[in-house]
């Protein structure tokens, strides 16, 4: 006979798995997230370093950017936009994504 109100093992043993599988994917992110931030910080706090100035990107027939950047690109760089005016990302995240999207 089973108690009313009470989860038997198969309840227990599921509900643990959730619990488990949620605070591993959470975790996951976080450490993640937290990585970022210090390589985007670490590259902002180095006052010795050279900047790395590119040659000025060429401009296109129809007076936008030519070459290098795809359609993948310009969508990629249009969500980053969208991501930083929602508050998403900071501006050292903003542009530490942006150059790698440049840089390809």
């Amino acid at each position: 006979m089973r108690r009313a109100g009470r989860p038997g093992v198969i309840g227990v043993a599921a509900r643990t798995a959730v619990v488990a599988g949620t605070a591993t994917a959470v975790s996951g992110r976080v450490s993640r997230h937290q990585a970022e931030r210090a390589a985007a910080q670490q590259t902002v706090e180095q006052p010795g370093a050279p900047v790395a100035a590119g040659p000025p990107p060429t401009q296109g027939p129809s007076g936008g950017p030519s070459g290098g950047l795809t359609d993948e690109a310009l969508s990629a760089l249009e969500r980053l936009g969208k991501l930083r005016e929602q508050g998403v990302l900071t501006d050292t995240e903003f542009a530490v994504q942006k150059d790698r999207i440049l840089r390809g």
